[in-house]
């Protein structure tokens, strides 16, 4: 099944969106992590917080934070879950040396390492991880439905995934403020923070475009996943998606 958003690109219709995402998040690098937490008024700390203790009680030993970034989530998940290993993956080099100074700087290192792979198409072996997450960056997989296929494989049985996503909220007023927001003000902030006046203008298409609610719930069971659930966090501006393989 194709998503809408598999066909939104950061700069043009031609080419491979893989390679499109990958240069945008290697240009907006440096600027990413103050203009990400400018742009969610800090609050999207709150959401890593809330999807890292839902999974303490399963206390994973070996994790993957697929489209790791910077590795703020991993960096948080490693100090409040405590797992043997963590490996962050993401298609960015420049993302990822970001996150790599930060896990030196936090002395995480032996726990948190980072790779370069492609979500759709992963090089671990079955069964490999007790959980898997990724926050933020799903809606930028070039197929989603791979994306999620490959994560349940790598997924011990029993294992569990979270999934946090931005999303568009269904409720007035929150519906209307968070569209002016939308494609005004993020737009705006980007090109004033970043170099890459296209990429915020990107994401926003990305969010209004991704599968909310039960239509991502059914993408989730049909890649394999059992015990789907999904909440929405701060009047459906963020969703957390659970389940387990």
């Amino acid at each position: 099944m194709n998503y809408p958003q598999e066909y939104i690109k950061p700069y043009s219709d031609k080419g491979e969106k893989r390679e499109q995402v990958e240069q945008m998040f290697d240009n907006i690098a440096p600027d990413y992590d103050k203009l990400n937490h400018t742009l969610s008024l800090g609050i999207d700390k709150s959401w890593r917080k809330k999807a890292i203790k839902w999974l303490k009680p399963h206390a994973p030993k070996q994790m993957m934070d697929v489209a790791t970034g910077t590795g703020d989530f991993a960096i948080l998940a490693c100090k409040m879950l405590q797992p043997d290993e963590l490996i962050g993956t993401d298609i960015s080099e420049g993302m990822m040396n970001v996150g790599r100074e930060k896990v030196k700087n936090e002395g995480l290192a032996q726990q948190i390492s980072f790779a370069r792979e492609d979500c759709t198409n992963l090089s671990f072996k079955d069964n490999r991880f007790d959980a898997v997450t990724v926050a933020f960056g799903i809606r930028n997989f070039a197929d989603l439905d791979k994306g999620l296929t490959e994560m349940c494989r790598v997924l011990k049985p029993g294992g569990h995934l979270v999934i946090l996503e931005l999303t568009t909220p269904e409720q007035f007023p929150m519906k209307q403020l968070f569209g002016i927001y939308s494609k005004v003000v993020i737009p705006t902030l980007g090109k004033l923070m970043s170099k890459d006046k296209s990429a915020y203008h990107y994401l926003p298409e990305t969010i209004k475009a991704f599968p909310q609610g039960e239509v991502m719930k059914k993408s989730l069971s049909k890649a394999g996943f059992s015990h789907v659930d999904f909440k929405r966090l701060t009047f459906g501006i963020c969703t957390l998606y659970t389940a387990t393989k």
